[in-house]
């Protein structure tokens, strides 16, 4: 259950080197240990750890650290003169194993193995084995905790709080208990108990509002790489005038996301592309997208993942969408990805190794990761991408109608706390035709600084004089935004 048992296979498989990148050591030192134990009454094999401050330590007996053994060349040398079996781990050896004098010494352990098993551990963040020794070796790659053993380990924190807490019992919410024990999915065994213990001992109690603490913890510790960012300040579609046709589309896919019960037939869906003209909506669609399918909102950044190094940038993609599929339920959200997938210059090969890395884990996941994709330039876009099946839609955002800008406009005046009534938001509205909703809010915000250096309240005046001195971005770019719009009819769903 807790992966001792494919860990103990291993172990006798007598495998002269046995390689475990971890960053939980106590656990990984805890299983061995235990495994040791298990096997005391068939083949004891006594138990050493090494580490360059301590030495070598004998760990199923008390004994104090052998010192004179924590020079790297010294360990091995003794650990080839013992003429007896041994279970020998090794504490962040990784940077001891370029010196050809650690190799050869460890060389030798290998070889001599069927006369006397001295079996070696490593154990660190990361190993990378010389090519020599490549043949005695095994790899061993922990499972993280499934979700009964992270019941477990929340279960466990809950008793220590009460064993500490005489006469004080840790209050739960079920549905709260169940949601942590789903949301700590992803992470090792020590950093699950840590999160546990952290959303028990803050007020004595499992709540909801644990739940933003911990995932915000989750995704700290799993996105050290930074290439992913976690939108704290996520919108609803109270916020964004229009998009009346997303807003229903999404609404009816929320209980297959969430595989609410009454909906556990049907698949959930992948994600959806949005294209349109810059200013419209696209990004703040994507946070409420997140709101309206109540789930965490990752950002990915492609600007952070290229990288100079052969195999660097398709690397980062794959941990970037790693931890977005560790931390589902959620929605990633990739802002103007033709950027980041279209050609480079003469980087056009990873581009496209970058492209059909994205496309074989937007094929192959089965992780509930809803993508939300933005462009602006269509004509940047690969073929590949914008095929039927790639995404579940492809919508097109467009400049909102006379409607819509009320809406948009009412909103921003709303959020700035002016009365509506002294409006005249009808007659805006006609002045604005043409305006993307970013430039409606950009009219109001610069109306508000001119009324206040006249000493006045903000009036239909003020903002009309803003309008008369903007030109907006479909008169600078009237045939690039026409030859979207083209592109778009009969190809997209337009979202109003």
């Amino acid at each position: 259950m807790d992966g001792s048992h494919d860990l103990e296979l291993v172990l006798r498989s007598r495998t002269p080197i046995v390689v475990i990148e971890s960053q939980d050591e106590a656990r990984m030192l805890q299983l061995l240990q235990s495994i040791t134990l298990r096997r005391a009454s068939t083949n004891y094999v006594p138990i050493f750890r090494w580490t360059i401050t301590d030495g070598l330590q004998r760990l199923d007996i008390a004994l104090e650290p052998q010192t004179l053994n924590s020079e790297p060349t010294d360990v091995l040398k003794h650990i080839r003169a013992v003429n007896k079996p041994g279970l020998y781990v090794l504490l962040d050896f990784h940077p001891f194993l370029a010196d050809p004098v650690n190799v050869r010494l460890l060389k030798d352990i290998c070889i001599r193995f069927q006369d006397v098993e001295r079996q070696l551990v490593l154990i660190s963040h990361k190993v990378s084995v010389p090519q020599e020794l490549e043949g005695f070796c095994a790899r061993f790659d922990m499972a993280l905790p499934d979700s009964a053993e992270r019941a477990r380990i929340v279960q466990k924190a809950i008793a220590e709080y009460d064993a500490e807490h005489p006469g004080k019992k840790v209050q739960i919410d079920p549905r709260a208990h169940k949601l942590l024990v789903q949301n700590l999915s992803g992470l090792s065994y020590a950093d699950t108990a840590r999160l546990a213990r952290n959303a028990i001992c803050v007020d004595g109690a499992l709540s909801r509002s644990d739940l933003p603490q911990v995932m915000q913890a989750k995704y700290e510790l799993l996105n050290r790489g930074g290439a992913l960012q976690f939108e704290y300040d996520t919108a609803t579609f109270g916020d964004i005038g229009g998009l009346t046709k997303l807003k229903a589309w999404l609404t009816q896919r929320r209980p297959a996301f969430r595989r609410e019960q009454n909906a556990a037939h049907l698949a959930p869906p992948k994600g959806v592309l949005l294209i349109g003209i810059q200013g419209c909506g696209k990004s703040l669609a994507a946070k409420a997208t997140s709101a309206i399918f109540g789930v965490p909102l990752l950002r990915l950044d492609f600007a952070t993942i290229y990288d100079k190094y052969h195999g660097e940038t398709e690397r980062k993609l794959r941990e970037s969408l790693n931890t977005a599929d560790v931390m589902a339920p959620c929605v990633l959200w990739i802002d103007e990805i033709e950027k980041g997938i279209a050609g480079r210059g003469g980087e056009t090969g990873t581009t496209q190794r970058v492209l059909g890395t994205f496309l074989t884990w937007m094929a192959e996941k089965k992780s509930h990761v809803f993508v939300v994709a933005t462009a602006n330039d269509i004509t940047a876009m690969p073929p590949e991408l914008v095929r039927k099946g790639r995404f579940d839609e492809i919508f097109f955002v467009d400049l909102p109608g006379k409607e819509i800008r009320a809406a948009i406009l009412a909103i921003h005046l709303s959020r700035r706390k002016q009365a509506l009534g002294n409006f005249d938001i009808e007659s805006l509205a006609d002045a604005m035709a043409g305006f993307s909703g970013a430039e409606i809010e950009q009219a109001v915000v610069s109306a508000l600084y001119s009324a206040h250096a006249q000493d006045q309240p903000l009036s239909n005046r003020h903002i009309e004089s803003e309008v008369l001195q903007t030109r907006p971005l479909s008169v600078v770019m009237r045939e690039r935004v026409e030859e979207l719009r083209a592109w778009a009819a009969g190809r997209t769903v337009n979202c109003d």
